[in-house]
Parts: structure tokens; sequence; C-alpha cells
């Protein structure tokens, strides 16, 4: 029996471990994308229970064989992941690397490409090394790495075009431009840039606020429409609403829609088997893939179904057979 918490018309949210769960769901095949953010390597123990140290890089180098198995042929797993430091040290820690290295390694996967999210409004950390001893900067960005188990994944770039800089909507209307050899030696052509593409290529590095004050951050369509959803507006404001202290470490919507977006076509199974709050079933609802997320703490599934609540998405949710009629009461958490 699986632990069905709820439904809604895309998706599904359970609770338990995911490697148990994934087995109770015989989804062999069937994923085209793996989307999460598992709990980082830290070297403390976090709230929502994170393993430490070597404990954490054999628990996660063992993830990627039960991975590997339930993806498509052409499907893709993609994990954010931050930093981590040594204990009592101003020295950053190897253990996101080796689990990199090891998660690859243990299922024969591809790292198709990493990308780098920057969020300059996270705390500054490490405090101890940045704001008290101030012997470091602040640490800014998580990594992603996109990974296959073939060299070819699904993947199409068309479908996360950034809108056009002001300098290229000009170029494009004047219709002339400086062709030529470059300095490295590559040679532009008279019409290499006079094709309007309806945007240019997404880099590798997501923005989620803009490194220059002066310059717009220019996401990606799909994300731009996500942020300009104030969907996770909505879910913060219903937590506070409610006393609920929201789950500490969650997944940007924008990074989430990236890549279902990227990756995927509509009717695509999307797997998260460390949901938490569900940022990625949310995203995958609104963008008409199917889903399926894991989440072992069963606080914040109650607490992931608010953002199913918001009238834009029109959700149909239903409660599975171990939902309680109403919210768990925890005063902790401001159920009630």
């Amino acid at each position: 029996m699986t632990n069905l918490l709820y439904n809604t018309d895309y998706g599904e949210y359970y609770i338990g471990e995911c490697e148990s769960e994934i087995k109770k769901l015989n989804l062999k095949g069937k994923v085209q994308l793996i989307l999460t953010s598992p709990p980082f390597p830290l070297n403390n123990k976090k709230q929502y229970g994170n393993k430490v140290g070597d404990e954490y890089l054999n628990w996660f180098i063992n993830l990627a064989p039960l991975f590997a198995e339930i993806l498509t042929e052409n499907g893709s797993v993609v994990v954010e992941m931050g930093n981590a430091w040594e204990s009592g040290r101003p020295v950053q820690s190897l253990l996101h690397m080796k689990s990199l290295i090891g998660f690859i390694e243990k299922a024969n996967l591809r790292l198709c490409q990493e990308f780098i999210c920057y969020n300059p409004a996270r705390l500054p950390s490490p405090a101890q090394w940045v704001t008290i001893e101030r012997i470091r900067v602040i640490d800014s960005f998580t990594h992603i790495w996109w990974m296959s188990k073939s060299d070819y994944p699904k993947a199409d770039n068309r479908n996360v075009l950034r809108p056009y800089s002001k300098s290229m909507k000009k170029l494009l209307k004047k219709g002339k431009y400086n062709a030529g050899k470059r300095p490295s030696s590559h040679v532009i052509g008279k019409k290499s840039f006079l094709k309007d593409n309806e945007g240019s290529i997404c880099r590798n590095v997501l923005e989620l606020e803009p490194i220059e004050e002066d310059e717009n951050v220019r996401l990606p369509y799909s994300m731009f429409k996500i942020a300009n959803t104030k969907s996770n507006d909505f879910f913060m404001r219903k937590c506070k609403e409610r006393d609920i202290v929201p789950h500490p470490a969650r997944m940007p919507l924008e990074l989430a829609s990236f890549f279902i977006e990227f990756l995927t076509d509509e009717g695509d199974l999307v797997l998260d088997p460390f949901s938490g709050s569900n940022t990625t079933g949310f995203c995958a609802e609104r963008l008409k893939r199917k889903w399926v997320s894991i989440e072992a703490n069963t606080i914040y599934g109650y607490q992931s179904m608010i953002r199913f609540e918001e009238p834009s998405l029109c959700s149909n949710i239903k409660r599975g057979e171990i939902c309680n009629e109403y919210y768990p009461r925890d005063p902790k958490n401001g159920f009630s």
C-alpha cells in the first residue's frame, strides 16, 4: 500500500522514504525528469533531516541506480545542491563534488551540463566566517547538475528562450552590423545575427535577481510567467496567515519551471523524491506535466497542499487515504 497524501488533475503526493515509495509505485522506465533539491551535504544537522559526512555520501551515491532504473531512455536527472563547509573551519568541503562523481559513476550516467543558480537574497553564510570574522565572502549560489543515461536526452533550448536584449532588438530593427573576422578568429557573416528567433539562447547561469543593477533580469519566457504569477507570494502569505513555519529550503519556482520546460513535453512524468513544499509538483501542474512527489516529513506534505489552493491554478485536489479530514493539530507548525 502506498502512502498517498493527496492527488490533483496531474499529480500525486506521497509520504515516506523515497527509496521504498518509488519501489511501490512501479515507475520503471516511466519518468522523463527527476527534478529535486535533496538535503544538502552539510556538516551540521538541520530541521529537515539531512544526513552528514560519509553517511550522506554513501546514501546519496546509492540512490543513483534506483533513479536510473525509473528513467526513460532519454530521461534526465536534475539535482540542485549547495556548497558544504568543513565543520569549525573556514574551508569548503569536497563532499558535494564527491557526491556528484560517485552518483554519476554508480549508475554510469552522463553529466550533460552544470548550471549555477545565483540568488543575491540568500543570507550571508557561513556566518562565522562571513559576518563575524569577515574572512570569507557570501556564498550566493547553488549548483544544478543535469545528468542522463544517454548522450542525447530529450531537451530543447527553444522552449526556454530569453527575451532579446535592447541592443539585439535595435540590431534586428536596423538590419546591419559589423561583420567579418574577429580577433578570436571567428568569422561573423553579414546575416548571421539578422534572423529573429524570438529570443536568445539561455545561459547556464540562472539569475533570480540582476547581477548588475542597471541590467534587467532576462528570465526565459517560461520562468518569467511563473515569476509573475506571484505564486510564491500566495504560498508565503497563506503560511503567514495560518501561522505556519514554511519549509526552510524551498526550490525557487523559476528554477523548477525552467528545467520542466527545457527537458519535458506536456504529458511527460516528472518526479521529485524530496519534494518538501512541492515546488516541482506545483510547476509541473501549471505546465500540464504529470508529476509524482515524495516527502518523508508529513508536516511538509500537509503544508504543500497550500500551493494548490491558488485560484489561478484551478486545481482539483483530492485527499488520500492517509490524509486527515483536517490539518493535524500541531501548535509548533500552526496547523489547526
